[in-house]
């Protein structure tokens, strides 16, 4: 005898709904306990063609367990080809169809939205034990932690317990011998560390197992050769801000940003810039580094500011409005977090006419374009001062002005400024950043002074506006 597969409406409608490939609908069916009208009837459209799908198949028969050609009963009338009992269907059942599909729809999305009411907080779902975020290490050797590379990573997110976020990054990295530099604050974590291949990797798994940052993908932590051996040691600590630019982020969030260009997106953008003559009068490629970053390397006819720190960034943009009115910007920096709060600044000024940033910052711009529009040393916040991607020098010896992009600490004992000095000066004992610190070295060599205060600045720096006013 025939057997056919019977169902009755509900049992059908749950079918649909079982069946649903739902990892192919459009992320965020719901938002905020009520479904978008766009995603929704891409929803409708979906489950129509899945429940007519479903509809037909319940109604082919087998003739034997061994018979390869399908047949299908419907209303006392036998079809042997998909056309025919698909057009029957359409003509006569379109009703039964419609009535199956709302009611799959509805529990969809009865059931998304009871999955959006019981979704976890990510900060109440993380342990009060931050070992517990921690992988073993038992089984690795001391080899497998010798040096290997350093991570550089950003993410903003929703911290409610900075300090405890603190602690599990502070026994994290000391368990896999990392050495670097951590922020952490209530918009998210900015970090930099190094150490081997196999703890780096260790790293960037507990981070992304971690309920707070599983939002962070792999791609996020951009990699360098080097190791724990390029910091002195590990610094992890709670601040207001995680990229310090001085401005309060309930005041200026990164959810102002301006638009993230991928590096291939970005690289067509610099590309026309420089193509085109007319579109450098309404363009601005804007370098938001501090001078000594954009003296080693930067992207071609950038608009570099002579500053010292990113917390003079703001002031640098009030002072300069003029120039930024009705202009397009494209914005970059190391990695990207100081374009987030950089173009969000920039953007509540209200003065460009766009503003857009390098997503990944030149460091992902470079992985994929190291012979792009990006020229000399990237430099980087640790012992090595810089890493190569290409050949070139753009920068000079401080005192005989042959190519040199090989940065030093002045050696003047209370100086903190970075000196580019070449070999052969250095062997002249030119180590200093400046005559002054160089002078004043000669003094202190003579007779030292053990108790003098630390300072950050170098004397020198008084001969550098603070917050320059710059022209096109």
């Amino acid at each position: 005898a025939d057997t056919q597969i019977n169902m009755d409406s509900e049992d059908l409608a749950e079918s649909v709904l079982i069946h649903l490939d739902v990892e192919t609908l459009i992320p965020g069916t719901l938002k905020h306990e009520k479904c978008e009208i766009s995603t929704t009837r891409k929803c409708y459209s979906y489950i129509k063609k899945r429940t007519f799908a479903t509809f037909v198949a319940s109604k082919r028969v087998s003739s034997s367990p061994t018979d390869t050609s399908p047949v299908w009963q419907c209303c006392d009338e036998t079809f042997s080809d998909p056309s025919s009992v698909h057009k029957h269907v359409s003509n006569l059942h379109a009703e039964e169809i419609e009535q199956l599909t709302t009611a799959a729809l509805d529990q969809m999305l009865s059931q998304s939205k009871e999955a959006f009411q019981k979704q976890e907080d990510p900060n109440e779902s993380q342990s009060d034990d931050p070992a517990s975020w921690i992988p073993s290490t038992s089984h690795l050797s001391e080899e497998e932690l010798s040096p290997g590379e350093v991570l550089l990573y950003y993410s903003y997110c929703q911290i409610r317990d900075p300090k405890l976020i603190c602690s599990w990054q502070s026994e994290l990295c000391s368990r896999l011998h990392l050495t670097g530099k951590v922020r952490v604050a209530t918009e998210g974590i900015n970090g930099t560390v190094g150490g081997t291949k196999t703890a780096t990797k260790l790293y960037i798994k507990a981070m992304l197992s971690h309920p707070i940052f599983k939002i962070m993908q792999v791609e996020d932590f951009k990699t360098s050769e080097g190791g724990a051996e390029c910091f002195s040691e590990l610094k992890v600590g709670v601040y207001k801000e995680i990229v310090p630019m001085g401005v309060d982020p309930d005041t200026i969030s990164y959810r102002l940003a301006g638009t993230h260009l991928e590096p291939e997106q970005f690289h067509k953008e610099v590309q026309s810039l420089l193509e085109d003559a007319s579109s450098k009068n309404d363009t601005i490629l804007l370098d938001c580094r501090n001078f000594y970053e954009s003296k080693i390397g930067q992207f071609k006819n950038c608009l570099a500011p002579d500053i010292r720190k990113f917390s003079y960034f703001p002031d640098y943009v009030e002072k300069n409005l003029d120039l930024f009115r009705n202009k397009k910007v494209l914005m970059y920096c190391t990695g990207g977090i100081r374009c987030e709060r950089g173009s969000a600044y920039l953007r509540s000024k209200n003065v460009c006419k766009e503003v857009y940033q390098l997503k990944g910052g030149i460091h992902k711009y470079l992985e994929q374009f190291p012979e792009g529009f990006y020229r000399g040393k990237l430099f980087v916040f640790d012992d090595r001062y810089a890493i190569s991607f290409n050949k070139d020098i753009i920068s000079d010896c401080r005192y005989c002005g042959a190519p040199w992009d090989q940065y030093q600490l002045c050696s003047t004992d209370f100086c903190c400024q970075l000196v580019l000095s070449c070999s052969s000066c250095r062997q002249k004992g030119l180590t200093a950043c400046c005559p002054l610190c160089q002078a004043k070295e000669q003094r202190s060599s003579s007779s030292p002074s053990p108790g003098r205060p630390h300072r950050e600045e170098c004397e020198c720096t008084d001969s550098r506006p603070r917050i320059p006013n710059d022209t096109l």
